[in-house]
């Protein structure tokens, strides 16, 4: 095996100057697997981990590269597709703390082959809650380490066979001083006796369930809100059904094959015939000729059904804080307080703001408060709402007292009027 050891690390480098140094291998063959779960288990400490997928070039968010290092192991890459299960791995190393930088983009794909850890540490929301001002992964390695990263390859198409060898380089660095990042990091999150917050935090990732597909994804599509007919809504329907379904029997993303400008451009005009639709200049994109038949055929069913969607779904969401003043003034006076307080208590622990507390969080116990309005309502308010220990110790007692100034503001020109 080609692999680099830990203790020769492979210095800093950029596409362009990657053939110089060690080689990489992929392992897509399932005995250098096992021969590779055997070296990694025999290693010591955490387990850097990172996978690598094709968005924007596959349908699937599935894991096209999986990198692992560990000191006294080395580095390995793997091709998740070729070696299927990695259940023996797992098996191995799954009761090791794992590092990962932004576990949540990663979990859902390593999940899907086996690969389910029990402790993670997180360098991208360590940096986070640390304070640093940019939290990528090349911006702390040189913020913490002092060594400079090159990231010309993570928009690249993982895809690929054969990968690269400069992709690979890329690749392995990515891992490689993942645990020495780890360490940085820790040291100080102790400092700034932050140990505890960051121990919730990776524990909340870790334990976060995947949201469940959404009932009316087409919805999503951009430029929909141009959209203002029924059966016009039908056709935009008929034809984002067409597009997933093709775009997942080809693996390959759906906006690359028709633009969501293109459907929407249909569904507006509904054009009579094949001949129009395929004159229309808005509807392009690499298959929006090649597969003609399919798009008409869409928008054909969505001019003839009986089941129009509606214009506008129910939504349990809250209302956009935009209109608040107007349909709930004494919530947008509470939230306005609220956070205006809680930015005070952000720049005082050195904590991003959305991290102290989720702007959904506020904005749901603003506009419905615990009644009675008192610090052990707003407590388990926050607790309902999923807040963390810490986010509940930091900011309840700031929380009531807003929204307690907000309620008397509120009161003070009538007490005068009076």
């Amino acid at each position: 095996m080609s692999n680099p050891s830990p203790e020769t690390p492979l210095p800093p480098v950029t596409a362009e100057d990657a053939a110089p140094h060690a080689r990489m291998s992929v392992i897509d063959i399932r005995e250098q697997y096992l021969a590779a779960v055997e070296a990694i288990a025999a290693g010591h400490g955490p387990i850097a981990i990172d996978a690598e997928r094709a968005s924007g070039f596959r349908y699937s968010q599935r894991a096209y590269l999986i990198q692992i290092f560990r000191r006294g192991s080395g580095i390995f890459l793997f091709d998740p597709p070729a070696i299927g299960s990695f259940a023996e791995l797992n098996d191995a190393i799954r009761d090791e703390e794992w590092v990962l930088h932004a576990a949540s983009q990663d979990l859902a794909c390593l999940r899907e082959v086996g690969l389910d850890p029990t402790r993670i540490f997180d360098t991208e929301l360590g940096a986070r809650l640390a304070g640093l001002p940019r939290v990528g992964l090349g911006t702390v390695v040189e913020d913490l380490l002092g060594v400079h990263l090159a990231k010309e390859h993570s928009a690249a198409d993982w895809s690929t066979r054969p990968l690269p060898q400069a992709w690979l380089v890329y690749a392995a660095l990515d891992v490689e001083l993942l645990v020495d990042l780890r360490d940085a990091m820790a040291e100080l999150l102790e400092r700034q006796r932050k140990g505890g917050i960051a121990a919730q935090e990776f524990a909340t990732v870790l334990g976060r369930e995947a949201k469940p597909p959404r009932a009316d994804a087409w919805r999503r599509l951009s430029g929909l809100h141009a959209v203002h007919n029924a059966r016009n809504l039908a056709v935009a329907k008929s034809l984002w059904e067409a597009r997933d379904a093709y775009a997942r029997e080809i693996d390959t993303a759906p906006g690359r094959i028709v633009p969501d400008s293109s459907l929407v451009a249909a569904a507006r005009v509904l054009p009579e015939s094949k001949r129009d639709l395929a004159a229309l200049r808005e509807f392009n994109g690499r298959a929006s000729r090649s597969e003609i038949d399919r798009w008409w055929g869409a928008i054909d069913a969505g001019r003839s059904t009986d089941d129009l969607p509606p214009l506008r779904v129910p939504s349990e969401s809250i209302p956009a804080p935009r209109v608040w003043s107007d349909r709930n003034p004494p919530a947008d006076a509470r939230l306005k307080s609220a956070r205006s307080a809680l930015a005070e208590v952000s720049e005082l622990l050195d904590i991003p703001l959305e991290n102290l507390l989720t702007p959904e969080t506020l904005r749901r116990l603003a506009w419905s408060p615990p009644s009675p309005l008192d610090l052990a309502g707003v407590r388990d308010a926050l607790k309902q709402l999923d807040a963390r220990p810490w986010q509940i110790d930091a900011t309840a007692q700031v929380i009531l007292h807003a929204f307690v100034d907000a309620s008397q503001s509120a009161a003070e020109p009538n007490d005068t009027a009076s």
